[in-house]
């Protein structure tokens, strides 16, 4: 968790807690993060978000049913299919599953994540917790084999070029709003940006003016698209963010690294 989640942890009383500086991006470049496919249908399928999901049990496994837009890569077959994955620099979101989550779906993630993928998520419990929840399953038919990612932008996002474009010479009419913590921003904060971290941002509605427009900031996209979604719901309309990997140096020069 970040140094301000872990002491509002610390403030309900927890004694054990634990921060991981080097945050998501470092994680994901070794490891997967896991999913519930609760969050996964309403968050990716249910809003038509661009992703790659892989089905890698045996072929015939797949056949019998598999989740819709699935793409069948069999876990063994998974080291010569990597050749037609989509470009890395596109960072696609891949989605990982088989039966049950096993040791195979970790396996088959790191092996991915070894050939220089970063977005890279397991769906918990796999299709038993799929069919267990109800949702719909694709059969009469054979999945997919070849991949085939589309990027699509989520709504409220900015190109990476577009923001890069502002934050060089910010327009009296936008405001870079960047909502990361203070031991984020000492490292380096693009000049001419606002500071308030994302979990202060319903106490400081105040500090942000609604007759501008708002394009919001953080390391990964992860907290930005929340500040988005918090604005949002408050009435904000002028507002876009940034979901993209972002470095910040001393002189306040922003570098796009995915």
């Amino acid at each position: 968790m970040s140094p301000q989640s872990a002491r509002a942890a610390e403030a309900l009383g927890y004694t054990n807690v634990k921060v991981y500086h080097e945050g998501i991006p470092v994680w994901n470049k070794k490891n997967p993060t896991i999913l519930p496919v609760k969050d996964f249908k309403e968050a990716w399928v249910d809003k038509e978000l661009s992703h790659v999901l892989l089905d890698i049990r045996p072929a015939k496994e797949a056949q019998q049913g598999f989740i819709k837009g699935a793409v069948s890569q069999p876990a063994g077959q998974l080291k010569k299919a990597l050749k037609s994955f989509p470009d890395k620099k596109l960072n696609p979101p891949i989605f990982i599953y088989d039966a049950t989550d096993s040791d195979a779906a970790k396996k088959a993630a790191k092996q991915i994540i070894a050939a220089g993928y970063t977005n890279v998520k397991l769906l918990i419990g796999g299709l038993n917790a799929w069919t267990a929840a109800g949702y719909p399953m694709e059969t009469g038919g054979n999945p997919a084999t070849k991949i085939v990612y589309v990027p699509k932008p989520k709504p409220g996002e900015i190109l990476p070029a577009d923001f890069l474009k502002l934050a060089a010479k910010i327009p009296d009419d936008v405001l870079i709003l960047d909502v990361r913590n203070p031991d984020e921003t000492s490292k380096g904060m693009i000049k001419g940006a606002k500071n308030i971290p994302v979990d202060a941002i319903p106490d400081r509605l105040a500090e942000i003016p609604k007759d501008k427009e708002v394009v919001i900031q953080c390391n990964t996209g992860v907290r930005a698209e929340m500040g988005y979604n918090l604005l949002k719901d408050k009435g904000y309309t002028r507002i876009k963010y940034l979901n993209a990997t972002i470095d910040v140096d001393k002189n306040g020069k922003p570098k796009i690294t995915n």
